[in-house]
């Protein structure tokens, strides 16, 4: 089972449907979480959301409590939220993208996506990663082409991966296809 956090995004259910299609999902809200069937889950999803990282501290304990011990992915809010509690500072872009589209890299660090592959992805964010970012484990994975964001990490040892892009997006070509990469991993 894929337990979803929903961090009260409208793009939540959108995510819901999507992993819907690969197993069963349950979804609850960050602040009324079933601790029985979290526990039950193999895969925990943390959604997309308004805000910081900084806003979901009971998220951020729910990540340290299954960090190396189920699979956790992370996106828009969730990649943030994931970065933030490895250390990565969360910060306003200069640009903001709601409802961008943009193409994004797949570099060497990647041990699922083939390298050099460029994918067209949508955008719904105003905060980003600042770099440098160090991590024993993380790597940045995808980068925007024309602004270096990082976009994707893995962590292959911990089974926890993250998309700054929404793989839900109408903007994102064949979305499904990251997920389906991720869950099959």
């Amino acid at each position: 089972m894929i337990y979803i956090i929903d961090h009260q995004d409208s793009f939540t259910w959108n995510v819901v449907h999507q992993f819907s299609e690969f197993e069963k999902v349950y979804c609850s809200d960050y602040f009324d979480i079933n601790l029985g069937l979290l526990k039950k889950s193999d895969v925990i999803v943390f959604s997309p959301g308004p805000g910081s990282p900084k806003d979901y501290p009971e998220t951020s304990k729910i990540y340290n409590m299954f960090k190396g011990k189920k699979k956790i992915i992370g996106i828009c809010l969730g990649f943030q939220l994931i970065l933030f509690n490895e250390g990565g500072v969360i910060k306003q872009q200069k640009k903001i993208f709601h409802g961008h589209q943009s193409k994004i890299k797949v570099n060497s660090k990647s041990k699922i996506f083939k390298t050099n592959k460029i994918f067209k992805i949508g955008r719904y964010h105003s905060l980003r990663l600042h770099e440098p970012f160090k991590s024993k484990n993380i790597n940045i994975t995808m980068r925007c082409t024309e602004t270096n964001i990082a976009m994707a990490f893995e962590d292959n040892l911990n089974k926890i991966y993250g998309f700054q892009f929404h793989p839900d997006s109408f903007l994102t070509e064949n979305g499904k296809f990251f997920i389906r990469k991720i869950l099959s991993n």
